[in-house]
């Protein structure tokens, strides 16, 4: 019996579908956030590429989510800006919301409620930013 060999199509040592975590190691303390350690993930690209990236978490498990969530967070950025009519509907959504709720529009619950509801997702935004931007 023959054994045959078969290799991959892009001659790496890797070849994922998806991305992939291989490797993370403890690094430090953080030195600005207390109770936030520093860890570097290696990660290994769809296409076999291999590289390295600094996350920072209470524990290791943490700090991969918040390295996925930053990245996440700067592709729907990305979106955001190549894409500014998605953003002046959605103002437009947060705006006229009261009124679709069937709040009386010569109340003044529709200006409380939208300018409320502005204000909430800019809170919200704040710490979101905050938590991506923890080191």
């Amino acid at each position: 019996m023959v054994n045959v060999i078969t290799k991959n199509k892009k001659m790496n040592k890797y070849d994922f579908e998806r991305r992939r975590a291989i490797d993370c190691k403890f690094v430090e303390k953080s030195k600005t956030s207390p109770g936030y350690l520093k860890y570097e993930v290696t990660i290994c690209e769809t296409d076999g590429t291999v590289h390295k990236q600094p996350a920072y978490g209470v524990d290791m498990q943490s700090a991969i989510a918040r390295l996925v969530n930053q990245e996440r967070t700067v592709r729907v950025e990305k979106k955001l800006y190549n894409n500014p009519f998605a953003v002046f509907l959605l103002w437009i959504v947060v705006m006229v919301w009261p009124l679709a709720a069937g709040v009386v529009s010569d109340s003044p619950h529709m200006l409380l409620y939208s300018f409320g509801s502005i204000a909430l997702l800019t809170i919200i935004g704040a710490f979101w930013y905050n938590y991506i931007d923890k080191k």
